[in-house]
Protein backbone atom coordinates (compact mmCIF):
# COMPACT_ATOMS: atom_id res chain seq x y z
CA UNK A 1 0.00 0.00 0.00
CA UNK A 2 1.23 3.10 -0.76
CA UNK A 3 1.72 6.22 1.75
CA UNK A 4 2.06 9.53 2.03
CA UNK A 5 5.54 11.09 2.29
CA UNK A 6 4.99 13.87 4.61
CA UNK A 7 3.52 12.14 7.98
CA UNK A 8 0.69 14.61 7.80
CA UNK A 9 -0.28 14.59 11.51
CA UNK A 10 -4.54 14.05 12.10
CA UNK A 11 -6.50 14.36 15.18
CA UNK A 12 -9.62 12.23 15.49
CA UNK A 13 -12.35 12.19 17.94
CA UNK A 14 -14.03 9.34 18.82
CA UNK A 15 -12.80 5.61 18.68
CA UNK A 16 -16.15 4.40 17.81
CA UNK A 17 -16.49 2.22 14.89
CA UNK A 18 -16.06 4.87 12.38
CA UNK A 19 -12.88 6.62 13.98
CA UNK A 20 -11.11 3.33 14.39
CA UNK A 21 -11.29 2.58 10.75
CA UNK A 22 -10.68 5.82 9.81
CA UNK A 23 -7.70 5.51 12.19
CA UNK A 24 -6.79 2.32 10.70
CA UNK A 25 -7.01 3.26 7.40
CA UNK A 26 -4.93 6.58 7.35
CA UNK A 27 -2.23 4.68 9.30
CA UNK A 28 -1.59 2.82 6.68
CA UNK A 29 -1.59 5.66 4.63
CA UNK A 30 1.41 6.81 6.03
CA UNK A 31 0.02 9.90 8.30
CA UNK A 32 0.26 10.47 12.04
CA UNK A 33 -2.82 9.82 13.31
CA UNK A 34 -3.46 10.29 17.23
CA UNK A 35 -6.98 9.45 18.51
CA UNK A 36 -9.40 10.56 21.61
CA UNK A 37 -11.93 8.84 23.39
CA UNK A 38 -13.96 9.85 25.83
CA UNK A 39 -14.65 6.26 27.58
CA UNK A 40 -12.10 4.06 29.12
CA UNK A 41 -10.52 1.59 27.01
CA UNK A 42 -12.93 -1.20 26.66
CA UNK A 43 -10.37 -4.33 25.90
CA UNK A 44 -9.80 -3.10 28.91
CA UNK A 45 -12.49 -2.56 31.08
CA UNK A 46 -15.31 -4.18 29.12
CA UNK A 47 -17.29 -2.68 26.68
CA UNK A 48 -19.64 -0.15 28.20
CA UNK A 49 -23.45 -0.29 26.87
CA UNK A 50 -25.83 2.18 25.75
CA UNK A 51 -25.91 1.27 22.11
CA UNK A 52 -27.57 -1.09 19.72
CA UNK A 53 -25.81 -4.71 20.48
CA UNK A 54 -25.48 -6.31 16.77
CA UNK A 55 -25.09 -4.19 13.66
CA UNK A 56 -25.92 -5.14 9.81
CA UNK A 57 -22.91 -5.56 7.71
CA UNK A 58 -23.71 -5.28 3.96
CA UNK A 59 -21.15 -4.93 0.97
CA UNK A 60 -20.27 -1.35 1.16
CA UNK A 61 -19.22 -1.87 4.66
CA UNK A 62 -17.15 -4.80 3.42
CA UNK A 63 -15.71 -2.83 1.05
CA UNK A 64 -14.05 -0.53 3.17
CA UNK A 65 -13.17 -3.12 5.72
CA UNK A 66 -11.24 -5.08 2.66
CA UNK A 67 -9.29 -1.68 1.97
CA UNK A 68 -8.05 -1.75 5.64
CA UNK A 69 -7.52 -5.59 5.17
CA UNK A 70 -10.26 -6.37 7.96
CA UNK A 71 -12.58 -8.19 6.05
CA UNK A 72 -11.61 -12.24 6.94
CA UNK A 73 -11.06 -11.40 10.37
CA UNK A 74 -14.24 -9.59 11.01
CA UNK A 75 -16.58 -12.18 9.24
CA UNK A 76 -15.07 -14.88 11.23
CA UNK A 77 -17.16 -13.53 14.14
CA UNK A 78 -20.28 -12.62 12.20
CA UNK A 79 -23.09 -15.06 11.78
CA UNK A 80 -24.63 -14.58 8.22
CA UNK A 81 -28.58 -13.61 7.38
CA UNK A 82 -30.21 -14.90 3.94
CA UNK A 83 -33.27 -12.65 4.70
CA UNK A 84 -35.98 -11.49 6.76
CA UNK A 85 -37.99 -13.94 8.56
CA UNK A 86 -41.31 -12.93 9.07
CA UNK A 87 -43.60 -13.95 12.15
CA UNK A 88 -47.29 -13.58 11.19
CA UNK A 89 -49.76 -15.41 12.93
CA UNK A 90 -47.91 -18.39 14.35
CA UNK A 91 -46.05 -19.08 10.93
CA UNK A 92 -42.92 -18.17 9.40
CA UNK A 93 -41.82 -17.09 6.32
CA UNK A 94 -37.80 -16.59 4.66
CA UNK A 95 -38.29 -13.64 2.71
CA UNK A 96 -34.01 -13.55 0.85
CA UNK A 97 -32.38 -10.54 0.34
CA UNK A 98 -30.43 -11.51 -2.59
CA UNK A 99 -30.89 -14.33 -5.38
CA UNK A 100 -28.99 -16.63 -3.40
CA UNK A 101 -26.52 -17.27 -0.66
CA UNK A 102 -24.25 -15.12 -2.34
CA UNK A 103 -25.90 -11.62 -1.58
CA UNK A 104 -26.29 -11.76 2.12
CA UNK A 105 -25.99 -9.32 5.46
CA UNK A 106 -23.94 -10.02 8.47
CA UNK A 107 -25.08 -9.58 12.12
CA UNK A 108 -21.75 -8.30 13.84
CA UNK A 109 -21.24 -7.39 17.65
CA UNK A 110 -20.72 -3.95 18.13
CA UNK A 111 -18.31 -3.93 20.78
CA UNK A 112 -16.27 -7.08 19.12
CA UNK A 113 -15.97 -5.12 15.92
CA UNK A 114 -14.80 -1.90 17.67
CA UNK A 115 -12.49 -3.98 19.80
CA UNK A 116 -10.80 -5.56 16.61
CA UNK A 117 -11.17 -1.68 14.88
CA UNK A 118 -9.45 -0.59 18.11
CA UNK A 119 -6.62 -3.04 17.43
CA UNK A 120 -5.81 -2.96 14.03
CA UNK A 121 -5.54 1.03 14.50
CA UNK A 122 -2.61 0.38 17.28
CA UNK A 123 -1.25 -2.50 14.86
CA UNK A 124 -0.99 0.35 11.95
CA UNK A 125 0.79 2.96 13.86
CA UNK A 126 -1.90 5.35 15.23
CA UNK A 127 -2.09 6.38 18.99
CA UNK A 128 -5.33 5.95 20.99
CA UNK A 129 -5.86 7.76 23.96
CA UNK A 130 -9.04 7.03 26.44
CA UNK A 131 -10.43 8.62 28.75
CA UNK A 132 -10.31 11.57 27.08
CA UNK A 133 -13.42 13.78 26.31
CA UNK A 134 -13.39 17.10 23.74
CA UNK A 135 -13.72 19.88 26.49
CA UNK A 136 -13.14 22.91 24.09
CA UNK A 137 -11.46 23.65 20.63
CA UNK A 138 -9.75 26.19 19.70
CA UNK A 139 -9.87 26.62 15.38
CA UNK A 140 -8.36 29.77 15.19
CA UNK A 141 -4.87 28.28 16.90
CA UNK A 142 -5.51 24.65 16.03
CA UNK A 143 -5.92 23.13 19.62
CA UNK A 144 -7.83 21.19 20.94
CA UNK A 145 -8.25 20.90 25.57
CA UNK A 146 -9.45 17.04 26.43
CA UNK A 147 -10.32 16.35 30.31
CA UNK A 148 -9.79 12.86 32.24
CA UNK A 149 -12.98 11.87 33.91
CA UNK A 150 -11.19 13.86 37.34
CA UNK A 151 -11.53 16.83 35.33
CA UNK A 152 -8.02 17.53 34.68
CA UNK A 153 -7.01 19.06 31.55
CA UNK A 154 -4.85 19.19 28.87
CA UNK A 155 -4.28 20.72 25.20
CA UNK A 156 -3.59 19.11 21.81
CA UNK A 157 -2.06 20.67 18.49
CA UNK A 158 -5.16 18.85 16.78
CA UNK A 159 -3.80 19.74 13.44
CA UNK A 160 -5.95 18.10 10.70
CA UNK A 161 -9.09 17.56 12.98
CA UNK A 162 -11.79 14.80 12.07
CA UNK A 163 -14.81 14.42 14.03
CA UNK A 164 -16.34 10.68 14.48
CA UNK A 165 -17.67 10.93 17.49
CA UNK A 166 -21.05 9.84 16.77
CA UNK A 167 -25.01 11.19 17.07
CA UNK A 168 -24.30 13.69 19.87
CA UNK A 169 -20.67 15.01 18.59
CA UNK A 170 -18.79 16.95 21.02
CA UNK A 171 -17.26 18.27 17.97
CA UNK A 172 -20.01 19.28 15.87
CA UNK A 173 -21.12 21.53 18.96
CA UNK A 174 -17.90 23.24 19.17
CA UNK A 175 -18.04 23.82 15.31
CA UNK A 176 -21.61 24.70 15.45
CA UNK A 177 -20.06 27.88 17.93
CA UNK A 178 -18.25 29.10 14.97
CA UNK A 179 -20.15 28.90 12.27
CA UNK A 180 -23.80 27.53 11.63
CA UNK A 181 -24.10 24.59 10.26
CA UNK A 182 -27.78 24.32 9.72
CA UNK A 183 -28.26 21.25 12.05
CA UNK A 184 -31.74 19.75 11.89
CA UNK A 185 -32.81 16.76 13.85
CA UNK A 186 -35.76 15.03 12.68
CA UNK A 187 -36.87 12.84 15.69
CA UNK A 188 -39.37 9.58 14.28
CA UNK A 189 -41.43 9.58 17.24
CA UNK A 190 -41.01 5.84 18.29
CA UNK A 191 -38.62 4.79 20.42
CA UNK A 192 -36.57 0.88 21.07
CA UNK A 193 -36.14 -1.37 24.01
CA UNK A 194 -33.59 -4.33 23.56
CA UNK A 195 -34.68 -7.89 25.00
CA UNK A 196 -32.64 -11.10 24.75
CA UNK A 197 -33.41 -14.51 23.35
CA UNK A 198 -30.78 -17.07 24.63
CA UNK A 199 -29.23 -19.90 23.25
CA UNK A 200 -31.78 -22.95 22.79
CA UNK A 201 -31.11 -26.02 25.20
CA UNK A 202 -30.83 -28.57 22.75
CA UNK A 203 -29.41 -26.57 20.01
CA UNK A 204 -26.96 -23.33 19.99
CA UNK A 205 -29.58 -21.22 18.21
CA UNK A 206 -33.54 -21.45 19.62
CA UNK A 207 -34.83 -20.40 16.30
CA UNK A 208 -33.00 -20.33 12.91
CA UNK A 209 -29.55 -18.55 12.83
CA UNK A 210 -29.52 -17.16 9.50
CA UNK A 211 -32.10 -14.98 9.16
CA UNK A 212 -33.13 -11.25 10.38
CA UNK A 213 -36.60 -12.18 12.35
CA UNK A 214 -39.45 -9.58 12.11
CA UNK A 215 -42.69 -9.61 14.35
CA UNK A 216 -44.95 -6.99 11.81
CA UNK A 217 -47.49 -5.54 13.66
CA UNK A 218 -48.69 -2.49 11.12
CA UNK A 219 -47.73 0.99 13.55
CA UNK A 220 -44.91 -1.32 15.91
CA UNK A 221 -42.80 -4.51 15.42
CA UNK A 222 -40.16 -6.69 16.92
CA UNK A 223 -36.79 -7.90 15.31
CA UNK A 224 -34.30 -10.63 16.72
CA UNK A 225 -30.73 -10.65 14.78
CA UNK A 226 -28.41 -13.63 15.58
CA UNK A 227 -25.16 -13.77 17.58
CA UNK A 228 -22.28 -15.22 17.27
CA UNK A 229 -23.01 -16.81 20.80
CA UNK A 230 -25.75 -18.23 19.51
CA UNK A 231 -28.13 -15.91 21.42
CA UNK A 232 -30.66 -13.16 19.51
CA UNK A 233 -30.85 -9.65 20.65
CA UNK A 234 -34.42 -8.62 20.25
CA UNK A 235 -35.99 -5.34 19.42
CA UNK A 236 -39.31 -3.73 20.00
CA UNK A 237 -39.87 -0.61 18.05
CA UNK A 238 -43.09 0.95 19.45
CA UNK A 239 -44.44 4.66 18.92
CA UNK A 240 -43.58 6.90 22.14
CA UNK A 241 -46.58 7.81 22.52
CA UNK A 242 -50.49 7.52 21.21
CA UNK A 243 -51.95 5.62 19.29
CA UNK A 244 -52.02 2.72 21.51
CA UNK A 245 -49.94 0.72 21.71
CA UNK A 246 -46.73 2.69 22.71
CA UNK A 247 -44.35 3.13 25.12
CA UNK A 248 -46.12 5.30 27.32
CA UNK A 249 -49.37 2.95 27.83
CA UNK A 250 -46.96 0.19 28.86
CA UNK A 251 -46.46 1.43 32.56
CA UNK A 252 -44.54 -1.28 34.21
CA UNK A 253 -43.10 -4.57 33.20
CA UNK A 254 -46.67 -6.64 34.20
CA UNK A 255 -48.26 -4.48 31.19
CA UNK A 256 -45.15 -5.08 28.83
CA UNK A 257 -45.62 -8.73 29.35
CA UNK A 258 -49.14 -8.49 28.63
CA UNK A 259 -48.70 -6.97 25.38
CA UNK A 260 -46.36 -9.57 24.55
CA UNK A 261 -48.60 -12.16 25.36
CA UNK A 262 -51.52 -10.65 23.20
CA UNK A 263 -48.95 -9.31 20.17
CA UNK A 264 -45.60 -11.14 20.27
CA UNK A 265 -46.84 -14.55 21.98
CA UNK A 266 -44.16 -17.08 19.94
CA UNK A 267 -41.55 -14.63 20.66
CA UNK A 268 -42.09 -14.13 24.42
CA UNK A 269 -42.03 -17.80 25.21
CA UNK A 270 -38.25 -17.55 24.36
CA UNK A 271 -37.17 -15.21 26.62
CA UNK A 272 -36.67 -16.00 30.11
CA UNK A 273 -35.54 -13.36 31.46
CA UNK A 274 -38.22 -11.11 30.27
CA UNK A 275 -39.07 -9.18 32.99
CA UNK A 276 -35.48 -8.56 33.90
CA UNK A 277 -34.67 -7.40 30.73
CA UNK A 278 -37.47 -5.02 30.80
CA UNK A 279 -36.69 -3.48 33.72
CA UNK A 280 -32.85 -3.07 32.80
CA UNK A 281 -33.08 -1.58 29.78
CA UNK A 282 -34.17 2.04 29.10
CA UNK A 283 -36.37 2.99 26.23
CA UNK A 284 -33.62 4.74 23.18
CA UNK A 285 -35.25 7.36 21.18
CA UNK A 286 -34.72 7.39 17.37
CA UNK A 287 -33.97 10.58 15.13
CA UNK A 288 -32.30 11.37 11.50
CA UNK A 289 -29.59 13.87 11.80
CA UNK A 290 -29.25 16.49 9.01
CA UNK A 291 -26.42 18.71 8.47
CA UNK A 292 -26.10 21.47 5.56
CA UNK A 293 -22.15 22.43 6.36
CA UNK A 294 -19.92 19.31 7.36
CA UNK A 295 -16.48 21.40 7.90
CA UNK A 296 -14.76 24.19 9.07
CA UNK A 297 -13.01 24.98 5.60
CA UNK A 298 -9.25 22.81 6.41
CA UNK A 299 -9.76 23.10 10.10
CA UNK A 300 -12.42 20.51 10.88
CA UNK A 301 -14.61 17.47 9.63
CA UNK A 302 -17.56 15.44 10.67
CA UNK A 303 -18.21 12.00 9.14
CA UNK A 304 -20.23 9.44 10.02
CA UNK A 305 -23.10 9.45 12.95
CA UNK A 306 -21.57 12.88 13.68
CA UNK A 307 -22.41 14.52 9.99
CA UNK A 308 -25.50 12.47 9.40
CA UNK A 309 -26.85 10.22 11.63
CA UNK A 310 -30.00 7.70 10.20
CA UNK A 311 -32.83 5.25 11.99
CA UNK A 312 -31.77 2.01 11.73
CA UNK A 313 -34.07 0.78 9.41
CA UNK A 314 -32.17 -0.38 6.64
CA UNK A 315 -29.36 -1.55 8.40
CA UNK A 316 -26.61 1.41 6.37
CA UNK A 317 -25.68 3.14 9.26
CA UNK A 318 -22.69 1.68 9.59
CA UNK A 319 -21.89 0.79 6.42
CA UNK A 320 -22.62 4.43 5.17
CA UNK A 321 -20.17 5.60 7.89
CA UNK A 322 -17.30 2.86 7.17
CA UNK A 323 -17.89 4.47 3.01
CA UNK A 324 -17.13 7.72 4.73
CA UNK A 325 -13.97 6.54 6.01
CA UNK A 326 -12.92 4.98 3.13
CA UNK A 327 -14.21 7.41 0.28
CA UNK A 328 -12.08 10.44 3.00
CA UNK A 329 -8.91 7.94 3.42
CA UNK A 330 -8.45 7.35 -0.47
CA UNK A 331 -8.98 11.71 -0.89
CA UNK A 332 -6.82 12.67 1.47
CA UNK A 333 -3.89 10.37 0.33
CA UNK A 334 -4.05 12.05 -2.92
CA UNK A 335 -3.88 15.67 -1.67
CA UNK A 336 -2.43 15.02 2.03
CA UNK A 337 -1.69 18.84 1.95
CA UNK A 338 -5.19 20.53 0.72
CA UNK A 339 -7.19 19.93 3.40
CA UNK A 340 -10.07 22.57 2.51
CA UNK A 341 -10.24 21.07 -0.83
CA UNK A 342 -10.50 17.20 0.27
CA UNK A 343 -13.18 18.38 2.74
CA UNK A 344 -15.07 20.05 0.05
CA UNK A 345 -14.84 17.47 -2.59
CA UNK A 346 -15.49 14.49 0.17
CA UNK A 347 -19.07 16.82 1.25
CA UNK A 348 -19.91 17.42 -2.02
CA UNK A 349 -19.77 13.80 -2.80
CA UNK A 350 -21.06 12.30 -0.06
CA UNK A 351 -24.03 14.56 1.51
CA UNK A 352 -26.48 13.80 -1.59
CA UNK A 353 -25.85 9.71 -1.10
CA UNK A 354 -26.45 10.49 3.05
CA UNK A 355 -29.60 12.04 2.68
CA UNK A 356 -30.66 9.79 0.09
CA UNK A 357 -29.91 6.62 2.68
CA UNK A 358 -31.45 8.77 5.73
CA UNK A 359 -34.76 8.70 3.40
CA UNK A 360 -34.54 5.51 2.21
CA UNK A 361 -34.21 3.91 5.91
CA UNK A 362 -37.15 6.03 6.89
CA UNK A 363 -39.59 4.23 4.27
CA UNK A 364 -38.00 0.85 5.09
CA UNK A 365 -39.50 1.05 8.68
CA UNK A 366 -42.73 1.50 7.36
CA UNK A 367 -41.91 -1.43 4.74
CA UNK A 368 -40.76 -3.82 7.89
CA UNK A 369 -43.50 -3.22 10.31
CA UNK A 370 -46.16 -3.57 8.13
CA UNK A 371 -45.15 -4.29 3.93
CA UNK A 372 -44.06 -7.33 4.74
CA UNK A 373 -47.15 -8.64 5.61
CA UNK A 374 -48.96 -6.79 3.00
CA UNK A 375 -50.42 -9.15 0.17
CA UNK A 376 -49.58 -6.32 -2.53
CA UNK A 377 -46.14 -6.17 -1.21
CA UNK A 378 -45.58 -9.44 -1.80
CA UNK A 379 -47.22 -9.39 -5.20
CA UNK A 380 -44.86 -7.18 -5.98
CA UNK A 381 -41.58 -9.19 -4.83
CA UNK A 382 -43.09 -11.96 -7.63
CA UNK A 383 -42.51 -9.52 -10.39
CA UNK A 384 -39.56 -8.33 -9.16
CA UNK A 385 -37.84 -11.68 -8.93
CA UNK A 386 -39.39 -12.00 -12.45
CA UNK A 387 -38.15 -9.38 -14.18
CA UNK A 388 -34.56 -9.77 -11.92
CA UNK A 389 -34.36 -13.53 -13.44
CA UNK A 390 -35.48 -11.90 -17.07
CA UNK A 391 -33.31 -8.72 -17.34
CA UNK A 392 -30.65 -8.96 -14.59
CA UNK A 393 -28.97 -5.94 -16.19
CA UNK A 394 -32.12 -3.63 -16.24
CA UNK A 395 -33.78 -4.93 -12.95
CA UNK A 396 -32.37 -4.78 -9.41
CA UNK A 397 -34.86 -4.71 -6.14
CA UNK A 398 -33.81 -1.27 -4.33
CA UNK A 399 -32.73 -3.42 -1.64
CA UNK A 400 -30.46 -5.45 -3.53
CA UNK A 401 -28.85 -2.22 -4.77
CA UNK A 402 -28.23 -0.67 -1.46
CA UNK A 403 -26.95 -4.10 0.04
CA UNK A 404 -24.87 -5.75 -2.59
CA UNK A 405 -23.62 -2.60 -4.83
CA UNK A 406 -21.65 -0.15 -4.92
CA UNK A 407 -23.84 2.17 -6.59
CA UNK A 408 -24.29 5.56 -5.19
CA UNK A 409 -27.28 5.95 -2.62
CA UNK A 410 -28.86 9.23 -4.22
CA UNK A 411 -28.91 6.54 -7.23
CA UNK A 412 -30.52 3.49 -5.68
CA UNK A 413 -33.47 6.27 -4.59
CA UNK A 414 -34.32 7.62 -7.85
CA UNK A 415 -33.77 4.15 -9.65
CA UNK A 416 -35.57 2.42 -6.56
CA UNK A 417 -38.54 5.12 -6.99
CA UNK A 418 -38.66 4.74 -10.86
CA UNK A 419 -38.97 0.79 -10.68
CA UNK A 420 -41.64 1.25 -7.98
CA UNK A 421 -43.98 3.24 -9.94
CA UNK A 422 -43.32 1.46 -12.92
CA UNK A 423 -44.66 -2.18 -10.81
CA UNK A 424 -47.59 -0.31 -9.56
CA UNK A 425 -48.47 0.35 -12.88
CA UNK A 426 -48.17 -3.38 -14.19
CA UNK A 427 -49.91 -4.05 -10.95
CA UNK A 428 -53.21 -1.88 -11.13
CA UNK A 429 -56.32 -3.78 -10.42
CA UNK A 430 -54.67 -7.15 -9.72
CA UNK A 431 -53.55 -9.29 -6.82
CA UNK A 432 -51.88 -12.54 -8.07
CA UNK A 433 -48.69 -12.85 -10.34
CA UNK A 434 -51.07 -15.23 -13.14
CA UNK A 435 -52.51 -11.93 -13.73
CA UNK A 436 -49.92 -10.54 -14.84
CA UNK A 437 -48.13 -10.44 -18.13
CA UNK A 438 -44.79 -10.79 -18.03
CA UNK A 439 -43.60 -10.43 -21.38
CA UNK A 440 -45.19 -7.06 -21.43
CA UNK A 441 -43.91 -6.43 -18.30
CA UNK A 442 -40.20 -7.38 -20.11
CA UNK A 443 -41.00 -4.94 -23.22
CA UNK A 444 -41.38 -2.13 -20.97
CA UNK A 445 -39.01 -2.37 -18.58
CA UNK A 446 -36.62 -2.18 -22.00
CA UNK A 447 -38.60 0.69 -23.33
CA UNK A 448 -39.03 2.84 -19.90
CA UNK A 449 -35.79 1.96 -17.73
CA UNK A 450 -32.25 2.09 -19.08
CA UNK A 451 -29.33 -0.55 -18.02
CA UNK A 452 -28.07 -0.64 -14.89
CA UNK A 453 -24.50 1.40 -14.70
CA UNK A 454 -23.10 -2.18 -13.00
Amino acid sequence: MSTASNGSAITIIGAGLVGSLLATLLAQRGFQVEVFERRPDPRVHGFLGGRSINLALAERGLHALQQAELAEQVLAGAVMMRGRMVHTDGAVNLQRYGRDDSEVIWSVSRGDLNMLLMDAAARAGATLHFGAALAEADFAQGTITLADAAGAVRTHHAGMLLGCDGAGSTLRAAMSREMDLRERVEPLGHGYKELEIPPGKDTPFAIEPHALHIWPRGHYMCIALPNAQGNFTVTLFLPNTAPHPSFATLEDVDAARKFFEEQFPDALTLMPAFDEDWCAHPVGQLATLYLDHWHLDGRALLLGDAAHAIVPFHGQGMNAGFEDAAELANLLQAQPDAPAAVFKTFQDARKPNTDAIAAMALENYIEMRDGVADPHYLLKREVTAALTRRLPAHFMSRYRMVSFTHLPYAYCLQRGRAQDALLESLLAGKSRIEEVDIEAAVVRVRADLPPLPL
